[in-house]
């Protein structure tokens, strides 16, 4: 919801308490018989009382929009995160366990992070050294890399397809990497990436076509949708979601929340 929406909505809501309160002053409410519509339980002159006592309300205490700015926002948060929760509890093996994702760091780590990310996105490449280096600052830390190809088009897609694809060659990291350091990635060097780090091309082309990494593609968006992540990055750390890019320092904090608040999922 905008900033000016929200406070349209305050405005609104603290009219509509100021009418209440103008309405119980002027006398008993009709019974629900004899009920009118809102618009017509008030005479000109006293919508134009109404419209003054919060206009002369909220000018003598603007803070009031502020705070009820403040109190709807921690709610929705709230709201969101639970519902985040919610949803991470419930479909914790697509999340943390699909056959498709790459996994590094500490197979048994205490905690885990999963990454969405698209090969032709600019933070997600400022954000790969770190990741991948991630292991070296936290070594009880597990690391999934979950493609979400949402900038790109066909090319992202292609270069997903591929990175899954390079798993069964065990050379997917180092693809990964190398995809991530090309900007752009594009059909014409995607396989002439893939073969510079090794992999099989022909190979690789065989199994991008597997059935499985398409319907993986598939949910890897349905689930970062839901997770409100509609751009990459987009980060989960046990039942917390991180939209956006996120320094090594602040996914280091990140971690240490987790540990201290106890896992859920980890």
């Amino acid at each position: 919801m905008s900033n000016l929406r929200l406070r349209a909505t305050t405005a609104l809501a603290l009219a509509g308490t100021a009418a209440f309160a103008l309405a119980f002053a002027a006398g008993p409410i009709a019974s629900a018989q004899d009920a009118k519509p809102a618009t017509d339980s008030f005479s000109e002159a006293q919508k134009k009382s109404i419209e003054e006592v919060v206009r002369t309300y909220l000018i003598a205490n603007p803070q009031v929009v502020a705070e009820a700015l403040q109190a709807l926002d921690k709610k929705e948060t709230e709201a969101r995160a639970a519902a985040h929760e919610k949803f991470i509890v419930e479909n914790k093996a697509a999340i943390f366990a699909a056959p498709t994702d790459f996994v590094f760091g500490n197979p048994k780590g205490d905690v885990t992070v999963v990454e969405f990310f698209d090969y032709n996105c600019g933070w997600c490449k400022k954000a790969v050294t770190e990741l991948v280096e991630l292991p070296k600052k936290d070594s009880n830390v597990r690391i999934i890399l979950k493609e979400l190809p949402v900038y790109g088009g066909e090319t992202s897609v292609n270069a997903a397809k591929a990175a899954m694809a390079s798993i069964p060659q065990g050379k997917y990291l180092e693809f990964h990497v190398a995809l991530m350091q090309q900007k752009p990635v594009t059909n014409d060097n995607l396989y002439k990436i893939a073969q510079k780090v090794g992999l099989d091309v022909e190979r690789l082309k065989k199994d991008m076509a597997a059935p499985a990494i398409e319907a993986a593609l598939k949910q890897n968006i349905a689930v970062a949708r839901t997770l409100g992540i509609e751009g990459t990055p987009g980060f989960v750390a046990d039942t917390k979601v991180y939209p956006g890019y996120i320094p090594q320092d602040q996914l280091l904090l990140a971690l240490t929340d987790v540990r201290k608040a106890g896992c859920k999922i980890c």
